[in-house]
């Protein structure tokens, strides 16, 4: 390698290339996986070298040196810069933004690594008769000489000084005058406090779960294992033994879980049970307590770490298994910037690493059971729960009968109120949150409206404001129609109309509400769940932040409420996740040895949709789901792209699609379907109008190199510059 050799750096711009660099002039030639601050334009820009050349398509005299290296060692491995490359290349994404999602923020910054902390080190053995002559002329230095000479190499830092010796700072100077100590700058090593473990051993496995764990045991190679257990089953507990076989054997597992909400319990779990202390990674930590996280992950320090969707990126030396919990969950999905799934991402991570990953869920994605059919992936079930937990009693509440109050029929309030009695818990299910949906005049029917969205506002009474949930615009809450003055009312139920109504009929109950708007404060969401979990709450009042992996003990009942919302959906996926709230939900209930009961309100009870989930479970409704997508022509067994694009005037944002479409069609690819451009579902959002363009194929292959050409002209077109535009490869919505 010459000294002249050109580094490929990615810088976190919108463009989907590296760029060329000369390596400075002096000192030692950076390695891939570190980072350098260049020169970029007129600015200074920090970049991750991501390869070496000896060939630019730019003059070497041309060429820009790098100003600095930042990092003294790479601080990305080649199999972390494989990740890398690979999440650019499939989701079409440039490179230089996938690099910086993928290190925590302190790192884009330009801050190091490790904090460096300084530290005295003796320079070398002195003859025990120097020590006898420094003891007699200067018995302070010599006995700040012995202290740091009984530290050995690794030296003191100005803490332990401080404790040991607390005058040393007024004796110092004259050890270092005489070459005795010097003050050195290193990277502090972590350190991480041991715990108590309470029962390694853990409960004993019935068969279905020793069959499961043994089927998982059978090798430590690569391999995709679909763990499809309903809720209570003990599917934590396999995961925990699993675990262990990996800690066992001086490797390193990374856990994958949808929401920061269901972290508290599955790490006081994996403490008590593994005596490791997991290392933490999601977006509600601060910018030190994540680098320290990631840092402690990525030496191997830590053997275990936890984390949400952006956790799939972690460093970690010893990888040895990847777990990713409630793999259907849609939250592993990123909606914004770089559009990746995390569950699809750690599927590719396990298979070039060589490792396998075990994938859980109540409710398998679709697209997860159709490759266990063609036996891509090994499915391992477990049909019971575990101990002595029962399965709840599922019935419908028809509500054209029965008609509602405040979104609550006499039937669900009656059981309600059974439930109290029996000194057990509710849980009423919303996946709104607010007071209501809609606040409308009945006189003229005018509705409030974003001005900036296509959208409903919605009233949020406790604040007294009618909120957007797509762009986040607040207005007062008004009495009176804008347009003909007349009385308005909130039409619709959210989950803050269901908690007023819940407090006015059981007085004495204590109500919780859990969503997002109860949630923001910092460590809120895990108390409320504490406190449930621990029987203080009587009645919950939550959206789907409540059925996701808690564990309830004294819940004995689940209303649902406003469960038609998913049965006349235009989204192909409709059901699936209608099928998958409705179950994760209800598996709340009867988990503790005593009878639960979910009562679902729907005004629609002989639709085919509930004899199929009564009849067949969440397994009909996957099968027949399949042979529909199937019959269509529907992922999984086609595959889409989504190109979106936004601009002030709709005409740019058609027209830019448009143009694609145009250079699209040339190649006239059989094997490529081109539907649009047309307008989204929702047409303008946050002031601009947006237009859409779906590319689907029978052969992935095809649309990735469709898609391959089709960005190189959307970075070049000049209407670019007047649209904001992405592309989702497999999307997950198609609004």
């Amino acid at each position: 390698m010459t000294r002249k050799s050109i580094l490929k750096i990615a810088i976190d711009i919108p463009l989907s290339r590296v760029f060329d660099y000369q390596a400075p002039s002096s000192g030692p030639l950076p390695s891939p996986g570190q980072r350098v601050l260049v020169p970029f334009g007129k600015h200074k820009r920090i970049g991750m070298i991501m390869e070496y050349s000896n060939h630019s398509e730019i003059p070497k005299e041309k060429l820009k040196e790098c100003l600095e290296i930042l990092d003294t060692k790479p601080i990305l491995s080649e199999e972390n810069l494989w990740l890398i490359r690979f999440t650019s290349n499939y989701y079409h994404h440039p490179i230089g933004e996938v690099v910086f999602t993928a290190i925590p923020s302190l790192l884009r910054k330009g801050h190091p690594l490790s904090p460096l902390i300084e530290k005295y080190v003796i320079n070398e053995k002195i003859p025990s008769k120097d020590i006898l002559k420094l003891k007699k002329r200067a018995p302070k230095q010599a006995r700040l000489f012995e202290i740091l000479h009984d530290a050995g190499n690794d030296g003191l830092d100005t803490k332990q000084l401080n404790e040991k010796f607390p005058n040393w700072r007024n004796i110092r100077k004259g050890l270092i005058e005489k070459n005795l100590i010097s003050l050195i700058k290193c990277q502090k090593k972590e350190s991480f406090e041991k715990v108590e473990v309470a029962d390694k051993s853990g409960p004993i496995l019935n068969k279905d779960q020793e069959d499961v764990l043994s089927n998982l045991r059978l090798k430590n190679s690569f391999g995709v294992y679909l763990l499809d257990g309903i809720t209570g089953s003990g599917k934590t507990e396999v995961y925990l033994q699993r675990i262990q076989d990996i800690l066992d054997r001086g490797r390193q597992v990374l856990i994958l879980v949808p929401e920061i909400g269901l972290t508290p319990q599955l790490i006081r779990r994996l403490t008590n049970r593994l005596g490791i202390t997991p290392a933490l990674l999601h977006s509600g930590l601060n910018d030190k307590k994540r680098l320290r996280a990631w840092r402690s992950a990525r030496s191997g320090a830590l053997q275990l770490v936890v984390g949400t969707r952006s956790a799939v990126f972690t460093p970690m030396k010893k990888l040895g298994l990847i777990i990713v919990d409630e793999e259907h969950d849609q939250s592993f999905k990123q909606q914004e910037g770089l559009r990746y799934s995390a569950r699809d991402l750690a599927i590719a991570r396990a298979k070039n690493k060589n490792i396998p990953i075990i994938l859980g869920s109540a409710t398998p994605s679709f697209e997860i059971l159709q490759h266990c059919r063609n036996g891509a992936y090994k499915h391992l079930l477990l049909p019971k729960r575990a101990g002595n937990a029962i399965p709840p009693v599922i019935s419908l509440i028809d509500i054209s009968r029965s008609p509602t109050k405040d979104g609550i029929s006499e039937p669900l309030y009656s059981a309600i109120q059974q439930t109290l009695n029996d000194k057990a818990q509710v849980l009423i299910f919303l996946n709104r949150r607010g007071f209501a949906p809609t606040l409308i005049c009945k006189v003229c029917g005018n509705i409030a409206c974003c001005k900036r969205c296509d959208s409903r506002l919605t009233v949020h009474l406790n604040s007294q404001q009618l909120r957007c949930h797509h762009c986040g615009e607040n207005r007062q809450l008004i009495n009176k129609c804008e347009k003909c003055g007349e009385t308005v009312k909130p039409l619709g139920e959210g989950t803050q109309r269901l908690e007023k109504a819940l407090r006015e009929r059981f007085p004495n109950a204590i109500v919780k509400r859990v969503d997002s708007d109860t949630t923001q404060v910092k460590g809120s969401l895990e108390k409320v769940i504490q406190s449930a979990s621990s029987g203080e709450a009587d009645i919950l009042v939550g959206t789907q932040m409540l059925s996701k992996g808690h564990h309830f003990p004294a819940l004995k009942l689940v209303g649902i409420v406003n469960a038609d919302q998913g049965l006349f959906g235009t989204d192909f996926r409709c059901e699936e996740r209608m099928a998958q709230s409705i179950i994760q939900v209800a598996g709340r209930a009867g988990r503790a040895g005593r009878a639960g009961k979910v009562l679902i309100q729907t005004a629609f009870p002989n639709n085919n949709f509930w004899h199929t989930l009564f009849n067949g479970g969440y397994k009909k409704i996957a099968e027949i789901g399949l042979d529909e997508r199937k019959n269509t022509s529907w992922p999984p067994f086609t595959y889409l792209a989504l190109i979106r694009s936004s601009a002030f005037q709709y005409s740019d944002a058609y027209s830019f699609l448009n143009k694609l479409k145009i250079h699209l069609s040339k190649n006239k690819n059989l094997k490529l379907k081109i539907l649009g451009p047309v307008e989204a579902p929702m047409a303008r959002k946050a002031g601009r109008h947006r237009a859409q363009l779906l590319l689907q194929s029978i052969d992935r292959q095809t649309l990735h190199h469709s898609l391959d050409t089709v960005r190189i002209k959307m970075e070049s077109d000049t209407l670019s510059r007047k649209t904001r535009w992405s592309i989702d490869v497999d999307p997950i919505e198609l609004l």
